[in-house]
């Protein structure tokens, strides 16, 4: 939409912000704007799988007993928590592109490092690090795409930015069977370190801040003109005769305490509830899978392919979920996932030793958790206005990230104290009910503090 208002004399044309991204079509600036983003995804998702598919031979070439890498899993999980935490409420106050790149450059570096760890310490202390860079990527990429985009297809495209994650750890599968043998483990580290360092030069030269941001900062007029003349271009950036209307003044203080405030405490708890849930089940199948799979009775190849079927239905579910919640409206999405979830986790617990129903089972579970994830992250960049979005979407997902850490360390502590593998499955069914629970509860919410309320096209 053209900018609005009286031309008479020569008098300022007042334009909404809002109004001019969500009623014309997406320019090659916005869509540059969220290719950066989803590459930015992509390689946090390779960074964040290396070491799962790595610590075998990692564990002989340096002399480290394999089963002394739990802690080493954890601090990367650990740093993702307090990355995204962290990261949100100053990309609130600073803004989105530098967090991005900050992020992207510190996964890079620390994973090359990683190449070059000899020893126990130093591979905890690099995934640690490594860690706080993978989690201060996602919220403010979910922020700054969520605030370039049109409300009518925020839905679809944030959640398919969510699938550079999974496609991410795909690729670094592929790369790390065909690289192990020829070029030994520590060149996937150094393919995962030198990709994100050049792509994070690239951000310095073309990443945009977010516009919508520094509107509500109250930042140079002619800045936010020229970005907003990338994407309406009858926007003359350097006329004095285009202003935009007053923008919503920006509350002070820590960003996170206004995730409670102006009747959002109902939603930011009913967001967080199935976050923590859904992630704890994840890096559950995501961690045990192979080893629960190994003790029913199959090879260590079926587990590792069942969980890449996981992974390749979380590609696909990310690709859809948007363009289900947008016409089937995110609180019956989430419900029926969550429902399905649940049954199908257990239905492979029932069928464990099939081992063709366990790669169909597996695929549909990967579809319903990852893409609800997807659903998760729409939510909570639709939920929270731009001046808290980033520390919105971090927090969700940093108390998902806590789900993350306790999940596979229950497992573990249901199999030692002589848990069969089936009961250990079947116990997935238990966090996909309480998140579904937790959506139920939604109906009970104050008038208008729902988060999945449906997502408007305007």
């Amino acid at each position: 939409m053209a900018p609005t208002g009286s031309t008479l004399n020569d008098q300022p044309q007042i334009s909404e912000i809002s109004d001019i991204i969500d009623s014309r079509s997406m320019s090659r600036f916005q869509i540059r704007t969220i290719i950066l983003g989803g590459l930015v995804l992509f390689f946090d998702g390779f960074d964040a799988q290396t070491i799962g598919f790595l610590a075998t031979s990692i564990a002989e070439s340096r002399g480290i007993p394999v089963t002394a890498f739990g802690p080493i899993f954890s601090a990367s999980l650990i740093g993702l928590m307090i990355a995204a935490m962290l990261a949100g409420p100053i990309a609130d106050h600073w803004g989105r592109k530098w967090p991005i790149i900050f992020s992207t450059l510190a996964l890079a570096v620390f994973s090359f490092f990683t190449a070059f760890s000899t020893s126990f310490n130093q591979l905890l202390i690099f995934r640690f690090l490594t860690g706080l860079g993978l989690g201060g990527a996602l919220p403010n990429v979910v922020a700054l795409s969520s605030e370039y985009v049109p409300k009518r297809i925020m839905a679809v495209l944030v959640a398919v930015l969510f699938g550079g994650l999974p496609l991410g750890g795909f690729v670094c599968g592929i790369l790390s069977s065909a690289l192990l043998p020829v070029w030994g483990w520590q060149s996937v580290f150094y393919i995962g370190g030198i990709l994100p360092l050049l792509l994070s030069f690239l951000l310095i030269l073309l990443l945009p801040e977010s516009v919508r941001f520094l509107y509500q900062r109250g930042d140079d007029p002619r800045r936010v003109a020229k970005l907003m003349a990338a994407i309406a271009p009858e926007i003359d950036a350097d006329r004095d005769q285009l202003s935009f209307a007053a923008p919503v003044a920006m509350s002070k203080g820590v960003s996170v305490k206004y995730l409670f405030a102006e009747g959002r405490a109902v939603g930011t708890f009913l967001l967080w509830i199935p976050n923590f849930m859904n992630l704890l089940l994840m890096y559950v199948i995501v961690n045990w899978l192979p080893a629960l799979l190994r003790a029913s009775g199959m090879s260590v190849s079926d587990g590792v392919t069942a969980t890449s079927f996981f992974s390749l239905g979380g590609i696909l579910g990310t690709l859809t979920e948007g363009f289900l919640i947008k016409f089937g409206g995110p609180y019956r999405i989430l419900l029926v996932e969550f429902g399905l979830c649940g049954l199908f986790i257990a239905s492979m617990a029932i069928v464990a030793h099939s081992w063709p129903l366990v790669i169909i089972l597996a695929f549909l579970l990967g579809f319903l958790v990852i893409g609800a994830q997807a659903g998760l992250n729409v939510l909570a960049a639709n939920f929270y206005p731009t001046f808290i979005r980033s520390t919105g979407v971090g927090w969700a997902l940093g108390i998902g990230r806590i789900g993350s850490i306790v999940g596979p360390i229950l497992a573990g502590m249901l199999l030692s104290m002589q848990w069969q593998p089936w009961q250990v499955l079947l116990s997935g069914a238990v966090p996909a009910l309480f998140a579904l629970s937790a959506i139920l509860l939604v109906r009970w919410a104050p008038s208008g503090t729902s988060p999945y309320a449906a997502i408007s096209d305007s």
